[in-house]
């Protein structure tokens, strides 16, 4: 499914079709497979690579920091499996303030995932990276754990927490922004 560039930021937005243009011009095409994330599919990301343990504690502490609405998003997603994806939770992904962007790197026609596979001597990630920092973006490629090559931001701020916003703020604008 496409993802709709417009659901983003204005300026973020104008910065991304540039970085899309600069890669295919580049010979590196990437193509965006998501922008917006709410916060429940955010919350599926997280879940997927935490123990039981961990979960509980995370929603006890948003409760704690009066973030209702944040904790009830991980609770109500439900047990998830899989490999680390986000080190996130809902909200405090810039996925869901429309300032991020995830690309897959198309060779062939076909989806490319491999962050060691080079064509023209380059890997497409790489050059996504690259060019993306000469944008003033940041570039989740670049992070020093959990690199995330698909990524770009708008910020360089790790979260919203970040801004700084509360996480009570957070949860408001997210309850206004995603609903029930």
């Amino acid at each position: 499914m496409p993802v709709d560039l417009t659901q983003l930021i204005p300026e973020f937005q104008a910065k991304v079709q540039t970085l899309l243009d600069q890669c295919a011009a580049a010979g590196y095409t990437m193509q965006p497979n998501e922008g917006l994330r709410p916060p429940s599919v955010q919350a599926k990301y997280w879940r997927q690579s935490r123990t039981t343990d961990q979960i509980n504690a995370e929603i006890a502490k948003l409760n704690a920091a009066r973030a209702p609405w944040l904790a009830a998003c991980i609770q109500n997603v439900g047990p998830q499996s899989g490999d680390p994806i986000t080190n996130a939770i809902p909200g405090l992904s810039w996925h869901q303030w429309g300032e991020a962007l995830d690309c897959v790197w198309i060779v062939d026609g076909k989806e490319e995932w491999s962050t060691d596979r080079l064509v023209n001597g380059k890997n497409g990630y790489q050059v996504y990276a690259h060019l993306a920092t000469t944008l003033g973006l940041t570039a989740g490629g670049l992070w020093a754990t959990l690199k995330d090559w698909p990524h770009v931001q708008l910020r360089s701020a790790a979260s919203p927490l970040s801004v700084p916003l509360t996480l009570p703020e957070i949860d408001d604008a997210m309850k206004t922004r995603f609903g029930v």
